[in-house]
């Protein structure tokens, strides 16, 4: 930090390297600055990988995209491998790993490794002009004993990871030096098919749990259920660069929640769809089973749901984010699914009398009767999760933190604050809908302000991230 200009030499060599777009860098320039007029001073950071001792984008990815080098302790991406799922993006304090939508996967700094294979050095050390980077191999017990050179103003805490990048830091006459792009804060990328994914499948586990307290889970609303699974599980491949690739998701179980979600959501598919097929067998007296039977496997598939619901909830539970990172998110997760289900179950118990005049619904054996549902249930988890997200809000606004109170500053924005009260009305008027045995508007109201809060959830998430400079990407 002490010779570094801001001049960006290494971000150009680094693109030119690695062939990357303009407006993607493995390798970026962050801004400090601190005092009081005339007495200021202003000092420049230059970074790409810190390659971690413990590096979570190592940790975090599920298909094993990432490797740690035994020898130099480089942390290694494989573009072949990855799918583009942007779990490691989330998962690196540093925002290290950069999406290229072009390629469909991430990519990140690897110290040039082939350079340094063929005994060159890398293109940012070989391009600055004032010899500020420059590249050692470090004793890993002595550096994990103490890695208090990795820490700088406008940095992340090294302890997370335990970065080895050596930061020179300046002797300077200003106590407080500070990032200058804290007021320069962004909504994140929507990822819109996760927002719809996750609120889908959140409503067709209530649901499900939901008819099967109320003996309404009969093989028409199991079938609905079953599509509107595929239907969600096809779109969440829409959020990979690499859909064809969506099947590798699998493959880390042992250590990645997005795994274990891919995991307990493909059992949860196959278990409904085993019991949609066994139900409707059981309407034609194809295959005598047992109501109990029945209901056993059937619970064990809503167990499964559940489940897939918590690693769901649990993938976004990393310390890069930290407005994620709270016991918030899982009960978000579980009570969205109680509104939903509880609202959207009666309207499905409803279908078989709606269809009941179809000559083709009259052939089948079906039972027609709506089940009674009570409204309380609806209720009581609204105000539940009308209470999670106040709490929630409040907690941001409250905190010492600069990132949760940052995302606190995002949502009270005109456009996000507008959302965010339309998403707690629809809501907290859901289950006054259900009061009134209007299940169509309870349902559309409850599956409106879910969705609204998750849209949210994503947009106002401010990553932990090294500094930045004050103009970015073009803005003045």
């Amino acid at each position: 930090m002490t010779k570094c200009i801001g001049c960006r030499s290494c971000e150009v060599a680094c693109n030119e390297q690695n062939g990357n777009p303009a407006d993607l860098h493995w390798r970026r320039i962050g801004e400090i600055e601190g005092g009081i007029y005339p007495d200021t001073r202003r000092h420049y950071l230059s970074m790409g990988c810190n390659h971690c001792l413990d590096p979570d984008c190592l940790r975090g990815c599920p298909v094993n995209a990432y490797t740690k080098d035994p020898l130099t302790g480089i942390v290694l991406h494989s573009a072949d491998a990855c799918i583009g799922c942007q779990y490691c993006v989330w998962n690196c304090p540093y925002s290290v790993p950069q999406f290229n939508p072009e390629r469909g996967v991430v990519g990140k700094c690897d110290m040039c490794h082939g350079r340094l294979s063929d005994g060159r050095e890398p293109a940012c050390v070989n391009a600055c002009p004032d010899g500020a980077i420059s590249i050692e191999i470090v004793n890993v017990d002595a550096w994990r004993a103490d890695y208090s050179m990795a820490e700088s103003p406008g940095m992340p805490a090294a302890r997370q990871t335990i970065s080895t990048t050596r930061i020179t830091l300046p002797e300077s006459s200003v106590a407080v030096l500070e990032r200058v792009d804290m007021d320069r804060i962004r909504p994140e990328h929507a990822h819109l098919s996760l927002v719809f994914m996750t609120t889908l499948i959140q409503a067709v586990a209530g649901s499900l749990i939901v008819s099967l307290a109320n003996r309404a889970a009969g093989a028409l609303v199991l079938t609905l259920l079953l599509v509107a699974t595929a239907s969600t599980l096809n779109i969440s491949i829409f959020h990979l660069g690499r859909p064809a690739y969506a099947w590798r998701a699998v493959k880390m179980w042992r250590r990645s929640w997005l795994s274990r979600e891919v995991l307990l959501f493909g059992l949860f598919f196959g278990a409904l769809a085993s019991i949609t097929a066994v139900s409707w067998l059981r309407v034609f007296k194809v295959l005598p089973v047992s109501p109990a039977a029945l209901d056993a496997v059937a619970w064990v598939a809503a167990i499964l749901g559940i489940a897939g619901v918590l690693a769901s909830a649990f993938i976004y539970l990393v310390p890069a984010r930290p407005s994620w990172n709270m016991a918030h998110t899982p009960l978000d997760f579980l009570l969205s699914a109680a509104v939903v289900g509880s609202t959207c179950a009666p309207l499905l118990s409803r279908v078989p009398s709606w269809m009941a005049t179809l000559s083709l619904l009259q052939q089948f054996p079906l039972s027609h009767a709506a089940a009674d549902f009570s409204a309380w249930p609806a209720a009581c988890a609204a105000t539940f999760w009308l209470t999670n997200q106040g709490t929630r809000l409040l907690r941001l606004h409250r905190t010492k933190f600069f990132e949760k109170r940052a995302t606190a500053s995002l949502l009270s924005t005109p456009k996000l604050r507008a959302l965010l009260i339309t998403s707690l009305t629809l809501v907290a008027v859901s289950s006054v809908f259900a009061f009134n045995n209007q299940y169509g508007l309870a349902c559309g109201a409850a599956f409106g302000g879910v969705l609204l809060a998750r849209y949210l959830f994503f947009v106002s998430v401010v990553p932990l991230n090294m500094a930045l400079t004050f103009v970015r990407g073009g803005e003045m």
